[in-house]
């Protein structure tokens, strides 16, 4: 059993995935490659001169991989709730979870599926997003959103945010207190 599953790669769920593997929490990210991000040409990013949307995204995935995050590259057809959390299924193979944060985008199919509230979106172009609190909830206990589908600025670097702070989010509540990660120049 998985304590996060990741549906999405794109930089909400990159961001989330570094998070929740770097804490030691076991996550999976299943990405099905079609990330908006893939089109884009980013300048406007905190730290970063220049990179496409491509390198961003692998960039993002690499390091979530590198904590320890299992990276799947499959299309999910179907969550269910179970008694312990949920069962993901993919077009591949089925995952079980505690928890799971939809990062998809502009996609909202799966998530109203599983009775998930939408509400309209006020991005340019965005019609529907996923209707969270403010630290990510859904009304779907264990369910949260991250990023544009969680109604946030398609920026990368806004929705990249909000994937780590949902992250910390479901970090803080899985130790039973507030998680912060900060890492120290090695002298």
């Amino acid at each position: 059993m998985y304590d996060v599953a990741i549906i999405g790669a794109g930089p909400a769920g990159a961001s989330a995935a570094i998070f929740t593997a770097k804490a030691g929490k076991k996550t999976v990210l299943i990405d099905h490659d079609k990330s908006m991000t893939k089109r884009a040409w980013v300048e406007n990013h905190y730290g970063v001169m220049e990179i496409t949307g491509p390198d961003l995204v692998e960039t993002g995935k690499k390091q979530a991989v590198k904590f320890g995050a299992e990276l799947v590259n499959e299309q999910v057809v179907d969550i269910t709730k179970e008694e312990t959390g949920f069962l993901i299924q993919t077009d591949k193979a089925a995952f079980k979870t505690k928890h799971v944060i939809f990062a998809t985008g502009i996609a909202t199919d799966l998530a109203e599926k599983i009775g998930v509230n939408t509400k309209s979106g006020t991005e340019p172009r965005i019609k529907t997003v996923i209707d969270v609190d403010a630290s990510g909830r859904t009304n779907v206990d264990g369910i949260w959103a991250a990023g544009t589908v969680a109604g946030v600025s398609v920026h990368t670097i806004i929705t990249a945010g909000d994937g780590a702070k949902v992250a910390i989010n479901i970090i803080s509540e899985l130790n039973g207190e507030r998680y912060v990660d900060h890492d120290v120049l090695k002298g």
